[in-house]
């Protein structure tokens, strides 16, 4: 099948699609395939926004799935709706949710016949915004590739940037006038590495809610909205912890069922705390009444009791899934997790009394003090859950993060990370099924978390030698900071 029917077959499987002529046109743009982007509530929330304005429209356009494909097939990248090459659009605003898709920024705009760095175009060129949950922790590695990047919650902001955008004469005065007019705007050309405060979104906005349901995501046909926006917690590692951007905002529970279509069959609640919602039983029982699924996107295990695992057991969950986050519980106290082995000692006894398939619990490595004292204890634990009901563990290796008490904490190191895995793997083996993700890849995220343009830069070398870990690794080894060369200690 070729490309074009792909997108076809997708297009006609969708519910929601919007279909708009106007005449302030913008590409909407997804670094990551299909899959992923239509997964995004807030891909999606920027897209119904665009086009509820008045003159304003929106298509959307994916990395995709097979970018060499796409390559030999020598066409523009298009947009899903119209099949308009990307690059006749006035305005390619991409959203980005973590640092690896950096790659795909860079892929995206050279599909569309864009150069990738701001300071090789002209008025010729659309003018490139970014914006996406990156935002909300280190979007400088963005940089050279953004013309401009939107700082935060862009529910309402989208609206003011793209005022100034297509109020301005060219592409130069557009740039000049979002770095004096709004202020949760940055524009790198103009302000260097001087970030603005992130936008944060009326309360009467919410909540963020999903116009299109599709069978081709993970998520397949489930209408997507909040139930809260931000997080009370404190974790010490977390981007949306307690002081980011107001904290908690909780969305009246009727005010959230009112939003749901009559013939939604699946629901997706999204939120970073979603099992914290004072009303969440209750919403997930009037769901389940209706005959509906629900999916959430969080679930803290000291929230997790007979009520909340019944109610979410009725609501159609075959597994219940939460974070454990550190090895042990001194780690866990140390990065201020509140979690204890009693809240996942009750959730084993829970998920086995309601019949469920397994437990799985996600949980890093590498975390600050770690030793392998640590992960022998979490070892024992394992084992102890996994003999009262079967468990999986996803492991993924822990990066700092910028806006976040652990800032610049150092990676612990590959061969650190790969050799706690191994530990884990030898003393779990038979007894559970252990997922971990890339320690090299992690290495490669780090960088970039604690990095500035001079590392998002060096993507661009990364991706043009091919996009291996080794093509990285030689791209970063190149550069010559203090922080870079503490960072390449390291890799091994």
């Amino acid at each position: 099948m070729d490309v074009k029917s792909v997108v076809r077959e997708r297009l006609a499987a969708e519910r929601g699609t919007l279909y708009k002529q106007a005449p302030e046109c913008v590409a909407l743009c997804y670094p990551s395939p299909y899959h992923v982007g239509m997964s995004s509530l807030g891909f999606q929330t920027i897209y119904r926004e665009i086009n509820g304005a008045p003159r304003r429209m929106a298509e959307r356009a994916f990395l995709p799935d097979d970018v060499e494909a796409f390559q030999r097939a020598r066409m523009p990248l298009f947009t899903y709706e119209s099949e308009r090459p990307v690059g006749d659009f006035p305005v390619i605003a991409i959203s980005v949710a973590y640092e690896i898709e950096l790659a795909g920024v860079i892929q995206l705009l050279a599909l569309a016949g864009i150069p990738a760095l701001t300071e090789d175009r002209d008025e010729r060129h659309p003018l490139v915004l970014c914006g996406g949950p990156l935002t909300n922790s280190n979007p400088l590695p963005l940089a050279p590739y953004a013309d401009a990047i939107v700082m935060g919650e862009a529910d309402q902001l989208i609206h003011s940037v793209l005022d100034r955008v297509f109020a301005a004469g060219s592409r130069k005065q557009a740039m000049q006038d979002l770095a004096r007019e709004v202020p949760a705007c940055f524009v790198p050309s103009l302000q260097g590495d001087a970030l603005p405060a992130i936008a944060q979104a009326d309360h009467d906005v919410l909540p963020a809610w999903a116009p299109i349901r599709t069978p081709h995501t993970e998520l397949s046909d489930m209408f997507l909205l909040e139930a809260e926006r931000g997080c009370s917690r404190g974790c010490q590692y977390c981007v949306m912890r307690r002081s980011t951007n107001g904290g908690m905002r909780v969305i009246d529970a009727e005010r959230v069922l009112s939003r749901i279509p009559d013939d939604a069959a699946k629901v997706g609640l999204v939120g970073a705390a979603v099992s914290d919602h004072p009303k969440i039983v209750h919403i997930l029982d009037t769901l389940a009444g209706q005959g509906r699924q629900v999916s959430l996107s969080s679930l803290r295990p000291d929230r997790l009791n007979d009520a909340f695992v019944g109610a979410l057991k009725r609501a159609g969950a075959r597994a219940i899934t939460t974070a454990l986050d550190a090895p042990s519980q001194r780690l866990r106290d140390r990065i201020d997790r509140k979690a204890k082995e009693k809240h996942f000692l009750r959730i084993a006894e829970l998920v086995k009394d309601h019949h469920l398939h397994h437990l799985k619990v996600y949980m890093m490595v590498g975390l600050p003090d770690e030793t392998d004292a640590d992960i022998d204890e979490l070892i024992g634990f394992a084992g102890e859950l996994s003999r009262i009901h079967p468990l999986v563990i996803g492991v993924s290796p822990f990066v700092a993060k910028r806006n976040t008490p652990l800032d610049g904490t150092p990676f612990a190191g590959i061969s650190v990370v790969e050799d706690r895995l191994d530990r884990l793997r030898r003393g779990l083996r038979g007894r559970v099924d252990l997922r971990a993700t890339s320690a090299r890849w992690a290495w490669v995220e780090y960088v970039l978390a604690q990095g500035s343009a001079v590392e998002g830069r060096a993507v661009l070398d990364a991706v043009r030698a091919g996009g291996k870990f080794s093509a990285y690794k030689a791209a970063f080894g190149e550069l010559s900071s203090t922080r870079q060369r503490r960072a390449l200690r390291v890799v091994v």
